[in-house]
């Protein structure tokens, strides 16, 4: 409604869900998912919990969760890119630029998801990209590390046990839970869980309106940046 311009207070909106019938959508509690490995050396913490970005390809946060479904759980890796656009409209998109599904827990599959961020967005090592996340063996394990230098990629991790230093991340995970699972209960199997969230990933990035970015959605927002990046040299 705020996209259309109409200002309508947030009490009449739920009066008017209940007249409906309709629901919100409410979160479930969170399950602690990161196994750190102690013997692991770990990067730096280089965000320090401030997930702001002045263009895309600067900070990228990423985080895992699990879904339940009739054949047992599931996991589901997240990759997003966090930007704020230097423009007219002072914002920062929250596109997911990669993502998995996998039976099981192993590195590979939370590679996977930063292979397809990789061949998606195509970062050039000067841009000095940091991929930021938790502490989970995944992420700090001999391969992904590895495959973040080859890629000019800076690492980050946050603390041991501390869910802000990765917040966004947790967040993202988080809406899609909350939407996707929770809303429709669990899915059949495996196969299931993939096509639902391929159908979430398409809507998040391309139509669901965001408050923290101006009510519009993440593509909308990355394409008023470059749109602003052409503007600029025509003006000059």
């Amino acid at each position: 409604m705020k996209r259309e311009g109409i200002d309508v207070a947030r009490c009449t909106v739920a009066r008017l869900m209940r007249r409906m019938g309709l629901n919100g959508v409410v979160r479930g509690k969170p399950v602690k998912t990161t196994i750190s490995d102690k013997a692991t050396s770990c990067p730096l913490d280089r965000v320090n919990r401030q997930f702001q970005a002045l263009r895309p390809n600067a900070l990228w946060v990423s985080d895992f969760t699990y879904v339940a479904t009739w054949r047992g759980f599931v996991y589901v890796a997240l990759r997003q890119m966090l930007r704020i656009c230097a423009d007219v409209i002072d914002t920062f998109a929250r596109r997911i630029v990669g993502w998995r599904v996998s039976r099981t827990a192993h590195a590979d599959f939370v590679l996977d998801a930063l292979e397809q961020a990789l061949h998606d967005r195509r970062p050039f090592a000067a841009t000095g990209l940091v991929h930021h996340s938790d502490r989970g063996s995944q992420y700090v394990s001999i391969r992904y590390t590895e495959r973040l230098a080859e890629a000019g990629i800076e690492p980050s991790v946050g603390s041991v046990g501390d869910s802000y230093d990765n917040a966004l991340a947790e967040t993202i995970n988080g809406l899609f839970k909350a939407e996707v699972i929770h809303r429709r209960g669990p899915r059949r199997n495996l196969e299931a869980v993939e096509f639902a969230t391929l159908e979430w990933v398409d809507w998040f990035n391309n139509r669901r309106l965001l408050e923290p970015i101006g009510n519009i959605p993440p593509a909308e927002a990355e394409a008023a940046y470059h749109a602003q990046l052409e503007v600029v040299p025509i003006a000059a």
